[in-house]
């Protein structure tokens, strides 16, 4: 399991490698209050990625560190119900800005390279009372749409589509939430 967990972090820091060279990267959203953003966030839906290709739910949870750092604990949920998780950490890009962070998980990758094994954390949007946000990657291949809630409104979900194709994300790619229906109850002892 552990094993799973680093190779799913090392693919993750792989991919979002960038040349820098490429169209307009989207715009950000200014500034994050990371005290407001740390918590639970569920992923609605996202652009398909090797590291989560077995992910049919997904989640993160972020917590404000002492040295201004954020906490990262990314969990999976597989379509046979099995969690897999893996930890991080994330820092601004700039200093003073908080909607463009560095995200690098805890594995033998980011402790052989840890230069270059990091990920564009972008923050596109973020709604007034942080309880919906996308969060994508400039060269626009990688692509969260996160909220509070596992489910939202059908408006929500249109909005945040709609602000996705705003920044040239392909939306038609995405791959939506499982429902908590498709997974077998836990029997009870």
């Amino acid at each position: 399991m552990r094993r799973l967990a680093t190779l799913l972090a090392a693919l993750l820091l792989a991919g979002c490698a960038s040349s820098g060279e490429g169209p307009v990267p989207p715009r950000t959203v200014g500034m994050v209050d990371l005290q407001r953003y740390q918590g639970t966030w569920y992923e609605l839906a996202r652009l398909p990625m090797h590291f989560q290709r077995k992910c049919a739910q997904s989640e993160a949870h972020y917590s404000l560190q002492d040295d201004g750092s954020v906490g990262v604990l990314n969990r999976c949920r597989t379509a046979g119900g099995d969690w897999i998780q893996v930890n991080g950490r994330a820092v601004p890009q700039v200093e003073g800005r908080t909607d463009k962070l560095w995200v690098r998980f805890d594995n033998w990758f980011t402790r052989l390279f840890p230069g270059i094994a990091k990920g564009n954390y972008w923050v596109l949007y973020l709604d007034d009372g942080y309880r919906t946000a996308l969060v994508g990657h400039p060269n626009r291949e990688y692509l969260w749409l996160l909220s509070r809630t596992p489910v939202v409104s059908e408006r929500t979900r249109e909005q945040l589509l709609e602000v996705a194709q705003g920044q040239g994300y392909d939306t038609d790619l995405l791959i939506w939430r499982t429902p908590d229906s498709a997974f077998s109850p836990v029997p009870s002892p």
